[in-house]
């Protein structure tokens, strides 16, 4: 009786968990299978694939967009994916310094630092976009991917997330590797640095995702089509167009694909990392 409910039960879950991955997939699915018919065909939403995914695609990711003709489907992938990975790349570094230098080192006033680091979490990213521009400007990286990444690379809740996981670290790991005659570099390479590569990695994602899909810093520090991200080609195409929606149908897959990939990573680095 035990286990035919049990079985019972499993089965109501996977019902469950089943309808809603079919409700979330399904305007995904809807949304590619509309760029499969040939151009004639009415841009809308729909069920059945066509026959024209291969000469639609590969036509579209080769040719030449835009009003200059500078930029083409595979160089927005391209631009979107530097974006992404630049910012999520560097601002996990920069999160795990900063974490390791507050907990590690005799910082002055480390708690306050920590403190104002949090507040930052208060105000959102595109309240400081307009102050941030004006130093970019200034320092002349206007249509450069050193100025799309670097302004957006400090994280208080990144900062936050190693801080939490360095303080489970166990002090005999510290005191050992100072007996062994480690530097404080020696001691971060080797010791800290791969005991803190899931939670590392999970932020990655995040950050990746948050990088991948940013529009309004790109339109406000880039203006050459050259450096159109898949985000911005959305917004130039238009959603009621063919290349509109191929371009929609390209965002959704690498963040995608990161996640169904790397899930058990990001859940063991969100949730059990620390041990």
């Amino acid at each position: 009786m035990l286990s035919w409910r049990r079985w019972h039960a499993q089965l109501i879950d996977h019902v469950i968990l089943m309808t809603g991955a079919l409700f979330m997939t399904l305007p995904v699915y809807s949304l590619f299978a509309a760029t499969t018919h040939g151009p004639g065909s009415p841009m809308k939403p729909r069920l059945d694939l066509g026959n024209s995914t291969l000469e639609n695609y590969g036509t579209f990711l080769t040719s030449s967009s835009g009003f200059s003709g500078d930029i083409t489907a595979l160089a927005m992938v391209w631009n979107s994916f530097v974006l992404g990975a630049g910012f999520a790349g560097l601002k996990v570094l920069l999160s795990l310094l900063a974490a390791y230098a507050l907990i590690y080192f005799r910082v002055k006033f480390a708690s306050a630092i920590f403190a104002i680091l949090l507040l930052t979490l208060m105000l959102p990213l595109e309240s400081r976009f307009l102050p941030t521009f004006d130093v970019v400007a200034g320092l002349g990286l206007v249509n450069t991917r050193a100025g799309l990444i670097l302004p957006l690379v400090a994280s208080g809740l990144g900062t936050l997330f190693f801080r939490q996981f360095l303080l489970t670290v166990p002090d005999t790991l510290l005191e050992s590797s100072r007996l062994d005659g480690a530097g404080p570099w020696k001691f971060f390479k080797d010791i800290l640095l791969p005991l803190s590569l899931p939670t590392a990695g999970a932020l990655f994602l995040v950050s990746f995702v948050t990088g991948w899909n940013q529009y309004l810093w790109p339109v406000i520090v880039t203006s050459e089509e050259s450096t159109y991200t898949v985000v911005r080609g959305m917004q130039f195409f238009g959603r009621a167009s063919l290349p509109g929606l191929m371009l929609a149908s390209l965002a959704i897959l690498p963040p995608a694909l990161l996640v169904i990939l790397f899930q058990r990573q990001v859940i063991k680095g969100l949730f059990d990392g620390s041990h």
